[in-house]
């Protein structure tokens, strides 16, 4: 396991849930770490925590979805910290409901955020991530991508949430050959049910359905796919992990 001492992480997303903890347990592991959402307060208040913990954070008020300021969160990590090796492209939404007379409002939020969020974030990262993958003291870097099992198996109701998750897959992949061997490891991660807000963003039927479906399972706790994502990260620099589904025991799925 490699420290992270020494690097910088940007993690968006991170005012809440998976984000919030991935931003916490990097930090643990070392990292100075940036965290980037819309909910100011929320990132303030983490900040805070992890400056409490020992370690160093800066909050960055960003919509991703703004390719103006995607770029400017990464900006604002560089000009703060000096570089940056490791993008956590955690920010998304899940929207679910049936394809036949849906609210194309809420396809409109899923791709910006699920897909447009990622590619502008990723492509303001790229040039410093190459850059610290030829320095110490690590000599490698990492994008983390945050998919879904819905990333690779589709199911009724959730027609358009499958296309912004196959299609981070389908880029993860195509980057993850284009910069591998220049030391930058692309990683998808594909967690299941996960005990978050993402589910309260549905209508209340929609809602009452995913209820139904999980509601006696004892589901993943955001901090169990953080452990997952710092995993990866801190993996050797020979080694990497380029995708990893993480469901609960009970999830058949």
């Amino acid at each position: 396991m490699q420290t992270l001492t020494g690097t910088v992480a940007l993690v968006t997303g991170a005012s809440s849930g998976i984000g919030e903890a991935t931003a916490i347990l990097l930090a643990q592991h070392g990292a100075t770490v940036a965290v980037a959402a819309r909910r100011k307060d929320r990132l303030d208040a983490l900040v805070a925590r992890i400056g409490a913990a020992g370690g160093m954070a800066l909050a960055i008020e960003a919509d991703v979805t703004q390719r103006e300021q995607a770029r400017r969160a990464v900006d604002e990590t560089v000009a703060a910290f000096g570089r940056l090796d490791t993008l956590v492209n955690n920010a998304g939404v899940m929207l679910l409901g049936p394809i036949v007379g849906a609210d194309l409002d809420e396809w409109d939020r899923m791709i910006s955020l699920n897909l447009d969020g990622l590619l502008y974030c990723t492509n303001a990262a790229l040039p410093h991530l190459l850059k610290a993958a030829e320095s110490e003291p690590r000599r490698v870097a990492d994008i983390v991508n945050v998919s879904s099992v819905a990333g690779r198996m589709v199911r009724v109701g959730s027609g358009v949430y499958n296309a912004t998750k196959f299609g981070v897959g389908a880029f993860s992949e195509s980057l993850r050959q284009e910069v591998t061997k220049r030391f930058v490891r692309i990683s998808l991660v594909e967690p299941g049910a996960v005990a978050t807000e993402l589910a309260s963003h549905n209508k209340p039927e929609v809602q009452e359905m995913m209820k139904q479906r999980f509601g006696n399972m004892e589901r993943l706790a955001a901090e169990e796919i953080a452990d997952a994502i710092a995993y990866i990260i801190t993996r050797a620099r020979h080694v990497a992990i380029n995708e990893m589904l993480v469901r609960p025991t009970e999830q058949d799925s």
